[in-house]
């Protein structure tokens, strides 16, 4: 029987801004091999027995990174589900147990966050194999990770009676809380208590009925957001209203606390959820002196600390165990103790109606990207690039007026009634109101600067009225 990775894909990884947004968050970052750490996960898959190819549960809005990450390694995803609103781990998996009881109530889930990092891939996949057996069975399993340290950010599973007859398999004891430090090394010293990885294995049809007798709530949501969904392109976009009746709650508190069918495997696979700077600090290489240094960093007399230059030189001197990451437009400053912490200053950004919290200056779109240079009164200037064969919506603006000079490469330009080939160093202007568009025909990317002028210069400031992506905004 194949087991169907379900893949949740719509975390925010706010704890590791500035790197990590909302528009883009850690799962789509390469922070710790060439790859993304979606990527990681799919491609760690490779040769494990019986796992087949992967449902993606995602955001709408970053549902075209999820494909163009996927295509990029060459995978072909089973299903890309779309979340219209974040209702955290339950509902999610719920949409994608109906969808494949649909096709076999005993299907298997493989249930992945697709922000972790797992080092030992031979023991994952044996690991994998262990929690199938139990999961066949009716159990529903989870993975717990065996603590090497006494960390107070992860929540804790204490094991019960092993399950007869099954290898490395116990009974789940009791769901923990992240705790204090003094409770933590407590249960590293027990010895019976492991570190809640938030990965399972279930049947379809086990999980469903869990559901049904905890939350039928939920499971109504996931029925009827599948059969009102709509397939668009690639993608099954879930019923809006449906899903969003939905409760917002994690698998933990609907079912697992719950259910007398809990079951835990124990496992040690150099597992880390990468939820801080201090986290991703322990996986990097180190240096002598216990720093970790990316980009152009020059550093006297630091120790303990992780410093990430993306655009400038970052220069340290004198300094113990400090997080500095430099981005395009922020830069982050922080103890690693308190690196835990970062998502308040998130919080304090959303409050301040800032933008830092969701986009960076760079935003990528399903065409390419663009990105900002310069901003004043009534006036923006960006970089776009346009992938080859790549096109933007045919449009409109209310408020502004455009100015198109190509740096490099090919552009076909629709420009009210007319239609016209630019190349390196030539421009075109679009005045307000004109319905425009701009084509990459060519075999390489298209460079361009937009110089905009107007009233109002905000990406709403957009009518569409034709556009290759399907989208409504």
């Amino acid at each position: 029987m194949t087991i169907t990775p379900v893949i949740l894909c719509g975390g925010a990884g706010t704890r590791l801004w500035p790197l990590s947004r909302s528009t883009y968050p850690k799962q789509f970052l390469r922070l710790t091999s060439e790859h993304s750490m979606l990527q990681e996960t799919v491609l760690r898959l490779e040769g494990a027995p019986g796992v087949g190819a992967p449902v993606v549960i995602c955001n709408q809005e970053h549902r075209f990174l999820v494909a163009e990450q996927l295509r990029a390694i060459g995978v072909k995803p089973k299903l890309l589900l779309l979340e219209p609103i974040g209702r955290n781990t339950a509902p999610a998996v719920a949409t994608a147990a109906v969808r494949l009881a649909e096709e076999d109530p005993g299907s298997l889930l493989l249930v992945l966050a697709s922000d972790h990092v797992i080092q030992d891939k031979a023991s994952f996949h044996r690991a994998i194999a262990t929690a199938a057996t139990a999961a066949r069975q009716g159990l529903l399993t989870t993975f717990g990770i065996i603590p090497n340290s006494p960390e107070t950010g992860y929540g804790y599973i204490r094991r019960g009676a092993a399950i007869p007859d099954l290898a490395n398999t116990f009974a789940v004891g009791q769901f923990i809380e992240k705790p204090d430090l003094v409770n933590a090394e407590r249960f590293v010293a027990a010895g019976d208590y492991f570190w809640n990885s938030g990965m399972f294995v279930l049947r379809a049809s086990s999980y469903l009925e869990e559901l049904r007798q905890f939350q039928p709530a939920v499971l109504a949501a996931a029925r009827q957001s599948l059969a009102l969904s709509k397939m668009d392109m690639d993608f099954c976009r879930l019923d809006d209203a449906a899903f969003t009746a939905s409760p917002s709650i994690s698998i933990d508190y609907a079912v697992m606390e719950k259910t007398r069918l809990g079951a835990v495997v124990p496992v040690e696979m150099g597992w880390s959820d990468v939820g801080s700077w201090d986290a991703l600090w322990e996986l990097h290489p180190k240096t002598a002196d216990g720093n970790v240094c990316e980009g152009d960093v020059l550093a006297s007399g630091v120790t303990n600390t992780f410093i990430k230059a993306e655009n400038r030189m970052v220069a340290a001197m004198g300094v113990e165990g400090l997080v500095i990451i430099e981005t395009a437009d922020a830069v982050l400053v922080a103890s690693k103790k308190s690196s835990q912490d970062v998502k308040l200053l998130v919080d304090r950004l959303k409050l301040e109606k800032r933008t830092e919290h969701a986009t960076h200056r760079r935003v990528y779109r399903p065409w390419g990207s663009y990105e900002g240079i310069d901003a004043g009164p009534r006036y923006q200037v960006k970089r776009l690039t346009v992938n080859p064969g790549a096109k933007l919506s045919l449009q409109m603006h209310h408020h502004r007026a455009e100015h198109w000079i190509v740096v490099s490469g090919t552009a076909k330009v629709v420009r009210g009634e007319e239609e016209i080939l630019l190349s390196e160093n030539q421009s075109t202007y679009i005045p307000l109101g004109y319905k425009h568009r701009l084509e990459n025909p060519g075999l390489v990317p298209l460079q361009l600067i937009e110089v905009q002028s107007g009233s109002y210069l905000g990406e709403d400031d957009i009518v569409r009225f034709a556009d290759d992506y399907n989208r409504n905004q």
